[in-house]
């Protein structure tokens, strides 16, 4: 443990943590106070030191992780996927307008009032940033704020109980699906293909997925209504 701990460069009690923790495989014991630490534990450990100065990574965040890519292959397998989450963030944030919309245009343009805006901001579904002092919103949370005044527009009124609240529903449903989306993805293609190949995949799905998730509501509300229709009859 003392050569690997200098090896790896931490101290004996960080490896004896991240062995409580699951994180490293039980070491072959050579005697009741010794045992044998494979070279590959090197690199392991400063790979999970890495992601949780660098990354805050929870440590049980990074063994699930490691566990997926299986024995000591879940270094090699956590790297790429870090590779792949850069470069998609890196693009996606390139194409954003990073001077935004400040708050006085957005309600110009799209009629909220300020009490709901504010409520979209608490409820995390807006995350406006603050630039020399005056709160921008990006192209997202743009399209977010308009997409809500043509549903207001429309007759989604407060007046018949419609309130931003609603949002919620889409998010805590498309948080979940988000998430195992971008599980699905990385487990096909994190280490499968290169970077930038895994990132164009993934961009050009953008719009498809999109379609597929609309079609699909509407097919699910039609079985959704029928169904309420024939349980009622």
């Amino acid at each position: 443990m003392r050569e690997l701990a200098e090896a790896a460069g931490v101290s004996a009690g960080t490896i004896k943590h991240y062995l409580r923790e699951g994180l490293l495989p039980e070491p072959v014991k050579t005697s009741r106070n010794m045992a044998w630490y494979p070279r590959e534990f090197v690199e392991r450990v400063r790979l999970i030191k890495q992601l949780q100065e660098e990354r805050f990574l929870p440590l049980k965040v990074i063994r699930d992780v490691l566990e997926n890519g299986g024995d000591l292959e879940g270094p090699d397998r956590l790297r790429a996927m870090i590779a792949l989450e850069d470069r998609i963030l890196e693009r996606a944030l390139s194409g954003q307008d990073t001077k935004g919309l400040s708050a006085r245009e957005v309600k110009r343009r799209y009629g909220l009032p300020d009490e709901a805006l504010e409520r979209l901001e608490k409820l995390g579904v807006l995350t406006p940033s603050r630039q020399n002092g005056t709160k921008r919103y990006g192209p997202a949370d743009v399209q977010i704020i308009e997409a809500i005044g043509r549903m207001r527009a429309s007759g989604y009124s407060e007046a018949l109980g419609f309130t931003v609240y609603d949002v919620l529903i889409y998010k805590r449903h498309l948080e979940q699906l988000v998430h195992e989306e971008v599980e699905a993805m990385m487990e096909r293609v994190a280490g499968e293909m290169d970077t930038d190949e895994a990132a164009d995949l993934m961009q050009r799905a953008v719009e498809p997925m999109r379609d597929l998730v609309a079609a699909m509501r509407a097919k699910l509300m039609i079985a959704e209504l029928q169904a309420r229709r024939a349980a009622q009859s």
